[in-house]
């Protein structure tokens, strides 16, 4: 996002170990690219494959259609947020983009931008980080867990958190429930 003189705004991560990050990231213009259960699968995998590669742990995750909020935790002194953004945003786009041309989808061309003159790119995340604040204490983790789970209710999507599939609200309301093979891993809350 530009500024009115021109200048980019720049969000800053504070990588603080022993602390949780509350992280929220957007479809490109606020499109709902993420009402296909198909593509929050793979937005799930990809959220696997990176928390693990980067060390952090999935604490809680909601899927909106049209941006996605995640609560993670670092398992390690140098886990760098943004590597993880990055790690996740980055390979989920290209298989949508690669996705999308193999089934010559018309919705490939509304995602591609004009990035400068002559030069267009395709655009599945809205561009720069998202928001991303830093949970120090373990009391305010369980408000950023009510939060997050309640936001599809606020958003009139469902009447309960129980009915939204692509949540953690179940992994910490029904434990017993059995596991959604389409969800990302959930490590829970560390002590």
């Amino acid at each position: 996002m530009k500024t009115p003189l021109g200048f980019r705004k720049k969000i800053c991560h504070f990588n603080v170990p022993g602390q949780w990050h509350e992280l929220t990231f957007s479809c490109v213009r606020k499109i709902p690219l993420l009402a296909n259960d198909g593509r929050c699968a793979l937005l799930a995998r990809s959220i696997d494959r990176a928390t693990l590669r980067h060390r952090f742990g999935l604490v809680a995750f909601v899927f909106m259609p049209d941006h996605v909020h995640l609560m993670v935790s670092s398992t390690r002194d140098s886990g760098r947020v943004e590597d993880l953004l990055y790690a996740i945003k980055r390979p989920f786009s290209y298989r949508v983009k690669i996705e999308l041309q193999e089934r010559d989808d018309p919705l490939l061309d509304s995602l591609m931008i004009r990035e400068r003159p002559g030069k267009r790119c395709f655009r599945f995340w809205q561009e720069g980080p998202g928001y991303d604040r830093n949970v120090a204490t373990r009391g305010y983790v369980a408000g950023v867990l009510s939060y997050l789970h309640l936001n599809p209710v606020r958003r009139g999507l469902c009447s309960h958190p129980s009915d939204w599939r692509w949540s953690s609200w179940k992994y910490y309301n029904h434990p017993e429930s059995s596991v959604d093979p389409d969800l990302p891993r959930i490590d829970g809350c560390p002590a």
